[in-house]
């Protein structure tokens, strides 16, 4: 008996529940495909309700889809009288060697959804994070776009975000300006420490609660160190701090105090 003879008479013994096995598989594809689809949209339904990051709720549906798929894939070729297990333990065994290989993305990306749900800074916070000082542009999956004082873009992995210390610099409505003015020993004491006083008073950035700060905080030797810490709103931070700085260089050259 030929092979082709074989074949048809296994397709005339076998053809109807080849054909049975072939729809089954068919409608477990489509209506698996349906499912996952329709699964996919409520999961995405039900992250934007809480308030989950549009950008991560799309790909975390997108994962879902994904994942859904290969099950129902998998499934349809079983119906097909194929066997899966080995399938399934290659699958698994890819997936791992693709683990490893991308084992800095993963991180990046694990990194990544804990930015965008946990909030530690948010597009247009003046930061400190990964080691870079600027302004957050973007915020993604697997990195923060950042753009520094000097108009550079910067793009931070979010492993190195998260790995480190973040100082927010615009989380909070307020900031101390924190200085420190020195003038010799022999000065005006009293002299110095009023100017200070009206400077502060005459700057309308400078807050009055909480009530700004004037004091002598050292005997330095032959100089007396005064503090000086006033607050602001955080937008008027270095503007403030810079223009504080040079008035009081300006009035003590005017008054003769002597800086140190």
């Amino acid at each position: 008996m030929t092979n082709l003879e074989t074949l048809r008479q296994m397709i005339v013994t076998n053809g109807a529940a080849l054909a049975v096995n072939l729809v089954t598989a068919l409608v477990i594809f489509f209506v698996g495909r349906w499912a996952a689809r329709l699964v996919t949209r409520l999961s995405k339904k039900m992250l934007r309700r809480a308030n989950v990051d549009e950008t991560l709720a799309i790909f975390l549906g997108n994962i879902a889809h994904g994942l859904l798929m290969l099950v129902v894939i998998i499934a349809a070729i079983h119906e097909l009288g194929v066997e899966t297990t080995s399938l399934a333990a290659v699958l698994a065994a890819a997936g791992f060697a693709v683990g490893m290989a991308l084992k800095d993305s993963l991180g990046n990306f694990a990194a990544g959804v804990m930015v965008i749900l946990f909030r530690p800074f948010k597009v247009g916070d003046f930061v400190k994070a990964g080691g870079t000082l600027g302004t957050v542009e973007e915020i993604h999956i697997f990195s923060t776009i950042m753009r520094t004082g000097d108009n550079v873009r910067i793009i931070v992995p979010n492993g190195s975000v998260i790995n480190g210390t973040i100082s927010n610099y615009s989380a909070n409505a307020t900031r101390r300006i924190d200085l420190v003015v020195g003038c010799e020993s022999q000065d005006d004491l009293k002299a110095v420490k009023a100017f200070l006083d009206d400077l502060i008073a005459a700057d309308n950035r400078i807050l009055h609660d909480p009530e700004p700060l004037v004091a002598v905080d050292q005997l330095a030797g032959s100089s007396v160190k005064f503090v000086v810490r006033p607050w602001v709103n955080s937008e008027d931070y270095e503007s403030a701090r810079r223009e504080l700085i040079e008035q009081i260089k300006l009035g003590f050259d005017d008054r003769g105090f002597n800086i140190t």
